[in-house]
């Protein structure tokens, strides 16, 4: 959207509320109402591109269905958050072509709404623009975009649409046309202007993604497990890290070369005493990336689970970290990254450009630390495919890898006869990306602590009192189906009312109104410099929607509404 057309949108926010409200959902998009979901439509996602008001937001998720709405103008969008609260809508900032916001949440939805948008979109940003659409749509979902015919007296800016264009985009990106409609009167008795309405359908198919993955999985050489380890380690980051992503264009995703480095450190530091957990790693030769670095870190006793985003680092641990992730990244860029590919080497599926870090001195691991190692790089469509699917990818890649490290070593064990055998417990166990046991006892020690100064600790749930004894500390999100020990996803709570949530996730509504107490725990328990520090780089790699460098807890919070709604769209988790 041109400067002139956004602003008018701004500076008129509350007669265009007004004007968009007098109409109702169904006035506006009777067109196409043999396409509208059901009543009490609990398991279709949404998404309202152009929301403005929220009239459309509201009357979806007033049947049922769990809503992200779009508002690129923040005046507009702070009238429709003021409409939908307490409602199944999420709200962000974003517009197209770019979308980077929504293609962060890796949600796929079953409806997605253009209305009065498609118009402020230049021709030259369409093919993008569409490309998004198209990708965000669930096979069997219908995209609906809505066509003014009529020009602005008013100074906004639009472009010609078509029906021929949109077809066109279609067939590209293997959508079908299941309805147009005929031009319309305006709504509202604008004698110059009328609406076309066209949906479209993606097809029930798969992804060739998944292809390619399989055959990395299974088929590929896999010399020294190294590909294995690398997909594994990018499994790791789509699910655990959504938020970490550099760059998002031209159909590439950029990840920090860091993090990929952080979780190959993390899964081989395990992995390399297996069968002798007192056994140093200098003595296994095969793998190419232990190093000085390495056995630095081993030195001052670095354990997979000391390596954890947020962690600072003296000066001497840094060094010793940033030596072992150079020797890491060159194993990877000349390892898995070059021998693995799709068709021919002419094809590679990942690229990593490698920086030196400057400096020396302690360091926070966060993604700027991260970044400063340079940049992996692999197609938007793949990241998408492994976010999409990785609950069912992500444990036959372990499989894989347990059953060539079990092949490797047998034959360790019939060449030498003092190698110690191994069960395939001791593999899986060791294969692990978070201690099980999530352990909670810094926040059990802040809430002591608060407790101790005289600070009314109380659930976040409920308002209840508790007292340090008698709390539970509640993941918001459940580790069970998202292992993730972050601090901002460790709250207080009652004793039955964790036993009731169980692995169940928070229902917006209950979200919406524990806002202001969820808001003032995170302010008393991280008011130090260093333990914000920490609580924000944990949030800013974990939460897709956050922007780089966020410091503001109420952006937090929406992102993890946001986040909440991406794991029930994603794994079909059920609602506390």
């Amino acid at each position: 959207m041109d400067h002139v057309t956004a602003n008018y949108y701004e500076t008129n926010a509350d007669s265009l509320a007004q004007t968009y409200d007098a109409l109702s959902f169904e006035q506006v998009h009777a067109s196409w109402q043999s396409f509208w979901p059901k009543q009490d439509c609990r398991s279709v996602f949404a998404l309202d591109i152009g929301a403005g008001s929220g009239r459309d937001a509201k009357w979806l998720a007033a049947r049922g269905a769990q809503v992200v709405a779009v508002e690129p103008t923040k005046a507009l969008k702070t009238i429709g958050e003021l409409n939908t609260v307490g409602l199944a809508v999420n709200w962000l900032s974003d517009s197209l072509p770019e979308f980077s916001q929504v293609s962060k949440l890796g949600m796929r939805f079953d409806l997605i709404l253009v209305s009065a948008v498609w118009m402020h979109v230049p021709h030259s940003a369409r093919p993008r623009a569409f490309r998004k659409l198209a990708r965000l749509l669930n096979p069997g979902g219908r995209l609906v975009i809505s066509l003014r015919h009529g020009a602005f007296d008013d100074g906004r800016k639009q472009y010609s649409v078509s029906t021929q264009e949109l077809e066109t985009l279609a067939k590209k990106h293997g959508l079908v046309f299941t309805q147009v409609t005929d031009a319309d009167r305006d709504a509202l008795g604008r004698a110059q202007v009328s609406w076309q309405t066209v949906v479209l359908s993606k097809p029930e198919d798969g992804s060739d993604n998944l292809t390619t993955i399989r055959h990395v999985i299974l088929n590929d050489s896999k010399s020294a497990t190294y590909k294995l380890a690398l997909l594994r380690t990018l499994l790791r980051i789509v699910d655990a890290h959504p938020g970490s992503l550099i760059d998002r264009s031209d159909g590439k995703v950029a990840l920090p070369a860091g993090l990929v480095a952080l979780y190959w450190t993390r899964q081989f530091l395990r992995l390399c005493h297996i069968g002798n957990l007192h056994q140093s790693p200098r003595t296994n030769s095969k793998l190419g990336f232990i190093k000085q670095g390495w056995q630095a870190l081993i030195d001052h006793r670095f354990g997979p689970d000391d390596l954890m985003v947020g962690a600072y680092l003296n000066e001497q641990e840094a060094d010793a970290l940033k030596r072992t992730f150079q020797d890491v990244l060159k194993t990877i860029k000349e390892g898995p990254v070059t021998f693995t590919y799709r068709d021919n080497p002419d094809q590679p599926l990942f690229l990593l450009e490698r920086r030196s870090p400057r400096g020396k001195g302690a360091v926070l691991l966060d993604n700027e630390y991260f970044a400063s190692f340079g940049n992996f790089i692999l197609d938007e469509s793949l990241w998408d495919c492994l976010r999409t699917y990785h609950s069912w990818i992500e444990p036959l890649v372990t499989q894989e890898w347990v059953n060539e490290m079990r092949r490797y070593k047998c034959n360790q064990e019939q060449e030498h006869r003092s190698v110690q055998p191994v069960s395939l417990g001791d593999y899986y166990e060791h294969l692990k990306w978070v201690d099980p046991k999530h352990d909670t006892s810094l926040i059990r020690q802040k809430m002591t602590s608060l407790h101790q100064a005289g600070y009314r600790l109380q659930s976040v749930w409920s308002g209840d009192a508790i007292t340090p004894r008698s709390a539970h500390v509640d993941h918001c999100l459940p580790f069970a189906h998202w292992p993730n020990n972050d601090r901002w996803n460790l709250l207080p709570a009652t004793s039955s009312e964790n036993t009731s949530k169980s692995d169940r996730l928070p229902n917006p509504s209950r979200l919406t109104e524990s806002r202001s107490r969820v808001l003032e725990w995170w302010q008393a328990a991280f008011s130090e410099e260093a333990e914000r520090n920490q609580f924000f780089a944990q949030a800013q790699v974990s939460l897709a929607s956050l922007e780089f460098g966020c410091r503001e807890f109420e952006a937090v919070y929406e992102a993890m509404g946001l986040q909440s709604a991406g794991l029930k769209n994603r794994l079909q988790l059920r609602e506390w």
